[in-house]
């Protein structure tokens, strides 16, 4: 009769009366052994086609977003994140990188306290304010990937100068869509830079 590993993870192995059978044997080891390593899927979808029915304790890696999840009993929880370069905003026509000298601006996706996290940092300037001032901007010029955007729209204060501007800071939404939406210029507010370091939202 098979006995069981002396750990607690009911992980079976026959004993010397055991009639002799390979397959059976090795189903023992490596399905006792493989829900319990971590599991690499290439994505989320994938995991879910593959793990219909998870079990309290799974850990997992996708391998598309880079993220290590834990199956908490009810859902998949993120526990850490793979190394993510710093990406540059693709900018809209209008606007350039490096306002006050503080460096492009550039984000990237990282695990803070369990959750998918958007970090910020740098600075940009407006071109020119020649003609009408508007009460908003979108700034990017393309979206930012899907692994980069909020599951429901997301809003920030960001630092800006007082020099031009009767105001410190602005509002800038996060959008589902994967663009960045500035927030409170105006005929009276046209700062020369707005800033971004330390700001981050989670997903």
């Amino acid at each position: 009769m098979p006995l069981t590993d002396s750990y607690g993870q009911n992980i079976s192995y026959p004993t010397l009366s055991d009639k002799p059978n390979a397959q059976t044997m090795g189903d023992g080891i490596v399905n006792g052994l493989t829900p319990r390593s971590v599991m690499r899927f290439a994505s989320s979808s994938v995991r879910g086609a593959t793990l219909t029915a998870p079990v309290e304790g799974m850990v997992t890696w996708l391998q598309d977003v880079n993220l290590l999840q834990v199956y908490d009993g009810s859902a998949w929880v993120t526990v850490a994140a793979g190394t993510q370069a710093w990406t540059t905003v693709p900018l809209a026509s209008g606007w350039s990188h490096n306002g006050n000298s503080n460096g492009t601006w550039q984000y990237r996706v990282v695990n803070l306290f369990g959750e998918p996290t958007i970090m910020f940092r740098g600075g940009i300037t407006k071109d020119s304010w020649a003609g009408t001032v508007l009460d908003n901007y979108v700034l990017t010029s393309t979206p930012l990937p899907a692994s980069a955007r909020p599951v429901t729209l997301r809003t920030i204060v960001i630092p800006c100068s007082d020099s031009g501007s009767t105001r410190i800071t602005m509002k800038l939404d996060i959008q589902t869509d994967g663009h960045l939406h500035l927030y409170g210029t105006g005929t009276n507010d046209k700062p020369a830079w707005f800033g971004f370091n330390g700001t981050f939202t989670s997903l």
